[in-house]
């Protein structure tokens, strides 16, 4: 060991110029004397900026999105085979990828020497055995696409401890000798107390709290609090507080949004690790403005700032319960006021948007806000704000040092002479490429000039036209730039030129040619779901992503219980990897899942769903068997019986396996190789005399679980004692505030005697002290102890008695502490209400997946149903049945819940309880109905007869039925039924009594259970004697009281040429009677008059439809009362008459017509009526037609029709239409091919083509007046607003001869659209007729204008406008429609709230003189 300690004192130079050279570097002054140099610098360039932009409002850190290391790399001297672990934090957008390098090489982490960890931010380099050669200067480099950044350390690898010399840096130059030692105290953090899964809403507040303990805890070396959400290190900010201190770190956030939503890290720093806990944040959609209104979009992002734009994008929401989005709307606030405005008139469907119209040096925030159908739902959180500058401003400032610490700050282009023109720019290409705008960067020219430089693009479409400037009125001065107003799918090239004050370069290279991108759609739906369990409240969720991403945002996924379809948003911000975990799911509730994957453009289809999962805690392994005991040994084999896990693992154990081992010998064998299915086991093949111990292991449905610890050592030796052997298996029950049951199993061994019973013995846990529960013995095997301290824990033994003693104890049961579970329930014992069945009932308060209720009587389970006993169990609940009930059925019986903490209870049936039980049981199987009277009948007024009886008591969900002769009679006007529950009378009077009423009557009660029966026998002299009463009062009420009344009660009529009308007759009229018609109980007029000489009143139901549904009621009345007859039409009814309508349709169809359309080819069938009710069918090559936008499926009340949108070759083919009726099936069909097809298709596309030119030709939208009155000498200008695509040519005349522009005639086109004629100087010689000629190659048309000029000092003459056509202009080339762009059919769009700008003209009424608009400069 001496020459070791020898060798190692003697360090090599190599060694030690490598550790100085760290050490120095590490401890330098010079460094620290730059970085404040800089520091003072960058402070007075911003001083600068600040001068310059007085009163702005500028936020840098949101266009800052390049590597930033917040916690950077420290230094570390530690000793030769110890563990060493660099980290750091970084933060960027995108997320930096982190490469690590030893003296500038980068590292090979494939060696297994080194250790990179990576985790939100986090990055660790850990070696875990560190040598000599390991003492080098260790980067980590961050980079993403806006830059790269580095963090440098350096690690000393010193020689073992005990070889240290007094002082460390003895071998150091003189110079640095000096530097103390460098120390690491090591913290430890445990966690106390954290936060769990969070559920929130918007607009509340969460707190996420966690506490510790800090050992050591220095006030020096406290621990920094990091908190990260979904990787990204957060900062305070007016949504987020912080706080941290005193053992406790907190995260409040003040007012949660969507973008709140995801996984909270909380990172403990220390400088000898970290200590870290991480839950999930739900945030839900806030209360909608709108009901059903979508929720509000999230993640507002700000890219490509600029000084007149900024380009905004977003992540739309989820929309599970709401209707699809139809497009967003985005609103900018300018900082320091409260004012929000709309930004985009109609809505954008994309989740990109560029807002233009910014002023320079101003600060904005931005907000989004989505529509869907039903009206605009809540704003996202407003983004953090923008500059709208130029961003080279910055980039022209230097700072320059004039010596010493002086410097001074100044701008490039005050540095040369002046009076030259700029060279052209280079390398220009395009950025970023969307559907409607590129952009454009590019390399500045070498520039040295004080006039200021700006740049003109250019832009060519390709094919089709020359070069054209795009900024002619915003100066650019950054050489990057967002070109916007482009057509999607186009083909373009731009170049860009440079100018100052003395000129313009020449043009740069084009660019290679840029297509914009064309509207793509929604990803594809995502692949297969797969659930799996991950605890009793949550799910994780994997799947496969979609076959076609197209910019994959994220995804969303939706619940739903089984059996429903009430879907529920899991996450409400788009989760980015294809696995997640649910959480808030209600334990033992079934699911099933689906997955939506979602881009800028909008949602995709949902996925299949999940096979449906039950949610419960995963399984897992058993733990270990304990308590090895010996219940007998004949000296060649022993007993065993062990206790069974304490953890099951969510399921039962199943199997054990037992190992022996000699203690001699000290070699464990397999006692058993079949497993063991019960804890009772004979381990026979031992040898006597011998001392063995044993170990057991438990299986469930998952695998093996672990050992058991070894048994205590048994010698092998025959039992001959007389007393018994030690029971086994003791164990609580039932444990309540004061009591618990003790069950146990007899011994084995009963001793040289008849055991006689047992004594329960009691002693507190930890303690030796034992005593004596009973007294006297029992003779049975459980025992409830009362008595007991609330909150104490207790543990029982067990000692059997016979007749030579008390035998040995058992063994000790598991402590249990004497307090009722939480929600412990009782067995109740009752009779079914229904079945009369006696029951006891009993609910568990904790469950598992794989829980049993265990059903015993006096403590000995029950296995033989045979007797009328039955078991039913449904989720946490378990009813014991006795079907046929008898003494032998008196006694205690228990339950028990397996895999649970001990839930239990009991309960006694004594003789008394049971023959109550019986009677009520036989009372409830055997209900009647009493009835105080039987069925009886009477006559009434109008020969009118009421069958009638009376019960003793019925409630209102009573039914009945009666019969006449056995057949059952309907609730209708002839025969009228009630029932009063209050006074227990049902009834039915019977408005025609007749010959043929003759037989038996008979009304059968059912009211739940209870039932009852009776019968009228009206035939011959009965039946004679009633009629003829009938008659009697019949005859009188015509005579004395009878007024107006129906002779035939409402019917619905369907005439032969599909009309449908409801018809009555009435009688016994006056010139005073009043004949009205009503539809649910609203006043109706026919417009048919009521015939009342006749009788006959009719009420057509004109175009018969489902709006015709309702309950009709006519009335007639007059002095003398009134009488009422009703239909209700709907239901069966109506069916009826659709079904009588379909067939008169169906036998007068047409054979199948064609009519085109501008939008394709119609197919029409005439018939006598169709209305959509009617079930008709549309097939194509013997294939259903669904109706959908290509295949319009409609008609008017003369005809069928099925309209073909946009015809293609695959629609040719047999078309027949199906008119179904109960009865028949009628067709028509149609061959829409060859010849046919082509006409049609012919007369499609010129009426498209007409529609297309009418569209696209030159309009005057407004802004002339018919009549111009002004004074001589003043200017007039005509103005009006033209449209057209393309753009149309104008052209003025005055008195039909064409007007040349010159010194007096100005003809202007501003901006493509707003037309003018201008004439300076107006003479009387300028008054006459001017027309205006709006043209393009799709035709155009002509506006007339009356110009009037008087002299000053005139009256204004009152020339009224008389209002002359506008000629219409045919197409000057044939019509040639272009190719129409693949796209996926847009909802219609949502109605903005604010005005459109283009919206009805501005233009002043036909008359008036119209206004000069101002130009925009």
């Amino acid at each position: 060991m001496a020459a070791v300690v020898t060798r190692h004192k003697h360090f090599d130079q190599e060694y030690l110029s490598i550790e100085s050279k760290y050490v120095v570097q590490e401890y330098s002054s010079s460094v620290a004397e730059e970085v404040k140099y800089q520091h003072q610098t960058q402070k007075r360039i911003q001083g600068v900026v600040e001068k310059k932009m007085p009163e702005k409002h500028i936020r840098e850190e949101s266009m800052i999105r390049g590597p930033k290391f917040v916690v950077r790399l420290r230094s570390h001297t530690v000793y030769e085979n110890s563990a060493i672990k660099l980290f750091c934090t970084v933060e960027g957008y995108p997320t930096p990828r982190v490469k690590w390098f030893k003296d500038d090489v980068i590292l090979d982490v494939s060696s297994g020497k080194y250790f990179v960890e990576n985790n939100a931010g986090f990055h660790a380099l850990s070696i875990l055995k560190c040598a000599t050669d390991d003492t080098a200067m260790y980067t980590a480099v961050a980079s993403n696409s806006h830059g790269q950044a580095s963090s440098q350390a350096s690690i000393i690898v010193k020689r073992c401890k005990e070889e240290e010399t007094p002082t460390p840096y003895s071998w150091m130059s003189s110079q640095y000798s000096v530097l103390p030692e460098i120390k690491y105290t090591k913290i430890n953090i445990n966690f106390t107390e954290t936060f769990d899964v969070t559920f929130g809403k918007e607009g509340d507040k969460a707190t996420l709290t966690c506490k510790m303990t800090v050992n050591p805890n220095m006030a020096n070396l406290q621990p920094e609090a990091m908190w990260f959400r979904d990787e990204h290190l957060l900062k305070e900010s007016r949504w987020v507080k912080m706080e941290s201190g005193g053992g406790v770190a907190k995260l409040t956030l003040t007012q949660l949004a969507k973008d709140d939503e995801g996984l909270y890290t909380l990172r403990m720093v220390t400088k000898g690790g970290d200590a870290v806990h991480r839950a999930y944040v739900f945030v839900d959609d806030g209360p909608p403005p709108v009901p059903q209104a979508p929720g509000a979009p999230m993640d507002i992002k700000i890219h490509d700032a600029n000084r007149d734009y900024v380009i905004v994008s977003w992540k739309p929401p989820n929309t599970t319960t709401e209707g699809p989005i139809i497009g967003y709307f985005v609103d900018r606030c300018e900082v320091g006021t409260e004012s929000w405005m709309q930004c985009n008139d109609s809505p954008v469907k994309n989740c990109k948007y560029a807002v233009q119209g910014l002023l320079e040096g101003h600060s904005y925030y931005f907000r989004v806000r989505a529509v869907n159908s039903h009206g605009i739902g809540r704003p996202s959180r407003m983004s953090e704000a923008i500059a709208a500058l130029d961003p080279t401003e910055f980039e022209r400032i230097r700072a320059k040092k004039l010596g010493g610490r002086l410097d001074v700050v100044t701008y490039y282009d005050d540095l040369e002479a002046e009076g030259k023109a700029p060279g052209p720019p280079s390398k220009v290409c395009a950025s970023e490429t969307d559907r409607t705008y590129v952009v454009l960067s590019w390399v500045p020219p070498v520039y040295h000039s004080k006039a200021p430089m700006w740049y003109y693009i250019e832009k060519l479409q390709v094919g089709a036209g020359s070069w054209q400037k795009v900024n002619t009125k915003v100066p650019i001065r950054s050489p990057r730039y967002a070109v916007f107003d482009l057509l999607e799918g186009k083909d373009y090239q731009f170049r860009v030129v440079s100018a100052n004050m003395y000129g313009v370069s020449e043009p740069s290279e084009p660019t290679d040619t840029v297509t914009t991108l064309q509207l793509k759609g929604v990803p594809s739906a995502p692949g297969q779901v797969i659930a799996t369990r991950e605890t009793d409240t949550s799910v994780l969720i994997q799947w496969e992503p979609p076959q076609d991403p197209n910019n994959l945002i994220g995804y969303y996924i939706d619940s739903c219980v089984k059996g429903s379809k009430a879907w529920t948003s899991a996450n409400h911000k788009p989760h980015k990897q294809t696995r997640f975990v649910v959480h808030g799911l209600t334990t033992g509730e079934t699911y099933v899942f689906r997955v939506q994957a979602i881009n800028e453009h909008g949602l995709s289809d949902e996925s299949q769903e999940s096979a449906p999962l039950s949610v419960r805690a995963a399984l897992k392994l058993p733990s270990s068997p304990y308590d090895i005991s010996l219940l007998y040994c004949d000296g060649e084999s022993m007993v065993l019986n062990w206790k069974q896990p304490l953890r099951s693992g969510g399921t039962d154990v199943t199997d054990y396996y037992i190992d022996k081992c000699n203690v001699a010998t000290k070699t464990w064998k397999e006692v058993n190789v079949p497993p063991i299915k019960e804890r009772l086991h004979k381990a026979g093949g031992l040898t006597a005399g011998s001392v063995y111990q044993f170990r057991a292991y438990g299986a469930n449905l998952i695998g093996l679980g672990d050992v058991s610890t070894p048994s205590a050592p048994f010698k092998c030796e025959a039992w001959t004692m007389p007393e018994p052997g030690p029971a086994y298996d003791v164990i609580s029950t039932e444990v309540r505030d004061d009591s618990v049951v003790v069950e146990w199993k007899a011994p084995v061994y009963n001793g040289a005697s008849a055991i006689t019973g047992y004594f329960v013995e009691k002693s507190k846990k930890g303690s030796d002290n034992w005593s004596k529960v009973n007294e006297s013995s029992v003779n049975h095997c459980y025992l409830k102890v009362k008595g007991l301290e609330t909150g104490e824990s207790c543990v029982f033994r067990v000692r059997a008695e016979n007749a030579n003693g008390i035998g040995v104890a058992s063994t000790p049961s598991d402590p249990v502490c004497i307090k009722a579970l939480p929600g412990t329930q009782e067995i109740k014992c009752g009779v079914d209400e229904e079945s009369g069945d006696i029951y006891l009932s009993f609910e568990s308060c904790q469950m598992a997946e794989k829980s049993k209720f265990v059903w015993k009587k006096s403590y000995q389970e029950i296995t033989d149903f045979s007797k009328g006993i039955a078991v039913k169990t449904s989720g946490s609940h378990s009813t014991l049945l006795f079907k046929n009930p008898d003494k032998e059925d008196l006694g205690t019986y228990s339950v028990s819940v397996t895999l649970t903490d001990g839930v239990s209870a009991s309960y006694k049936i004594s003789a008394e309880e049971l023959e109550k039980m019986l009677a009520l049981s036989y009372d409830i199987r055997n209900p009647i109905i009493p009835l105080k009277t039987q069925l009886a009948y009477k006559i009434l007024e109008r020969g009118r007869v009421r069958f009638w009886l009376q019960a003793e008591a019925i409630t209102s969900a009573v039914t009945y039925k009666f019969f006449a002769s056995n057949k059952e009679l309907v609730n209708c006007e002839q025969t009228k039924m009630s029932r009063d529950a209050a006074t227990g009378i049902i009834e039915m009077v019977m408005d025609h009594f007749t010959d043929d009423s003759e037989g038996t009557f008979t009304v059968q009660i059912q009211d739940g259970r209870g039932k009852a029966q009776s019968s009228l026998v009206l035939i011959g002299d009965a039946f004679k004697a009633a009629l003829a009463e009938a008659e009697y009062q019949r005859k009188e009420y015509i005579r004395v009281k009878e007024g107006p009344h129906f002779m035939e009660f409402l019917s619905i009529q369907v005439g032969d040429n599909a009309s449908v009308t409801l018809v009555c007759k009435v009688a016994n009229l006056k010139k005073d009677s009043v004949f009205q018609w009503y539809k649910d109980n609203v006043k109706v007029i026919s417009e048919v008059p009521a015939d009342l000489n006749s009788g006959v009143c009719k009420f057509p139901l004109i175009n018969f439809s489902k709006k015709d549904v309702g309950l009709y009621k006519a009335t007639i009345t007059d002095d003398r009362g009134q009488d009422v007859s009703q239909i209700d039409v709907s239901g069966k009814a109506f069916d009826d008459i659709i079904n009588k309508l379909s067939r008169l349709a169906g036998s007068s169809a047409s054979e199948l017509s064609i009519q085109c359309t501008a939008e394709g080819i119609m197919l029409q069938c005439h018939m006598k009526y169709y209305t959509e009710e009617m079930k008709i069918h549309w097939k194509q090559k013997d294939s259903k037609i669904a109706a959908s936008e290509r295949m319009r499926i409609g008609g008017n009340p003369a005809m069928a029709t099925l309209e073909i949108v946009e015809p293609t070759d695959k629609d040719k083919g047999m078309y027949t239409i199906e008119i179904v009726d109960p009865e028949k099936t009628n067709s028509r069909s149609l061959d829409l091919s060859g010849q046919l097809y082509d006409n049609a298709y012919a007369e499609f596309q010129r009426l498209k083509a007409e529609a297309y030119a009418e569209k696209n030709r030159g309009k005057v939208v407004g802004g002339l007046p018919d009549v111009a009155t002004i004074m001589e000498k003043k200017t007039l200008s005509l103005t009006c607003t033209v449209c057209g695509d393309p753009k149309p040519l104008v052209s003025w005349s005055k008195n039909d001869r064409e007007v040349e522009p010159g010194d007096q005639y100005v003809i202007a086109m501003d901006s493509g659209k707003f037309a003018s004629l201008t004439i300076k100087g107006v003479s009387l010689e300028d008054s006459g007729k001017y027309t205006m000629t709006v043209q393009n190659k799709y035709g155009g048309e002509s506006v007339d204008i009356v110009v009037s000029v008087y002299k000053h000092g005139d009256r204004v003459p009152d020339i009224k406008p008389t209002p002359s056509p506008k000629r219409i202009m045919p197409p000057t080339v044939p019509i040639v429609i272009p190719t129409a762009k693949p796209a996926t059919p847009a909802p219609a769009a949502a109605k903005s709230p604010a005005p459109p700008q283009n919206a009805k003209s501005s233009a002043p009424p036909r008359g008036m003189k119209s206004p000069t608009p101002s130009r925009k400069k």
